[in-house]
C-alpha cells in the first residue's frame, strides 16, 4: 500500500508541476499541508478517545500509521523532544526506484510538520535531513511553550 500511495502522489505531483511549475509545487505542498493537519487532528481525537491529552508524550502512541519492516528507524525520547531517525522509508524507496525524487520531496517537506500542527498547534517538527537527500530522515518533535 505504501508503494501505491507513493506512486499516486508522485504521478499527480509530476502532472501538476509539469503544467504549473513553481505554482504547481506550491499547490502540491499546500495540499499535503491540509492533508497532514487533518491527520493530526484525527490523531488528537484518537488520544482523546482513550482519555489522553494531545501532548508530546501521547503523539506516537496514538499515531495513525503503523510501521512495518518497510521502515527502519530509531526513536529517542528526551525531556523536551522526541528525536527520530529513519534510515529506510517505503515512500522514499519507491520514489527513488521510479526516479520521482523531485516530486516525492514535496510530500516530505510538508507532511510531518503539518501532522504535528494539526495534532497540537504548539507542536513543531524540525525535519533537517531527508532520506531522499542525505539518506536519513531526521526529526525533532518539540512542544512550544504556549504564549
Amino acid at each position: 500500500m505504501y508503494a501505491m500511495m507513493a506512486k499516486v502522489f508522485a504521478n499527480v505531483a509530476k502532472c501538476v508541476v509539469d503544467k504549473f511549475g513553481e505554482a504547481g509545487q506550491e499547490a502540491m505542498m499546500n495540499g499535503v499541508g491540509t492533508f497532514g493537519e487533518e491527520r493530526g487532528r484525527d490523531i488528537a481525537r484518537r488520544a482523546a478517545a482513550v482519555g489522553k491529552p494531545n501532548t508530546m508524550d501521547n503523539y506516537l502512541s496514538n499515531y495513525d500509521m503503523g510501521r512495518s519492516e518497510l521502515f527502519e528507524y530509531e526513536t529517542l525520547f528526551h525531556p523536551t523532544e522526541i528525536e527520530q531517525s529513519f534510515t529506510k522509508c517505503a515512500f522514499a524507496e519507491q520514489w527513488k526506484q521510479d526516479g520521482m525524487e523531485d516530486y516525492g520531496i514535496l510530500y516530505c517537506h510538508m507532511i510531518d510538520p503539518s501532522i504535528a500542527k494539526g495534532y497540537n498547534p504548539n507542536f513543531e517538527v524540525v525535519h533537517d535531513q531527508y532520506v531522499l537527500k542525505e539518506g536519513t530522515c531526521h526529526f525533532r518533535f518539540q512542544m512550544k511553550e504556549e504564549v
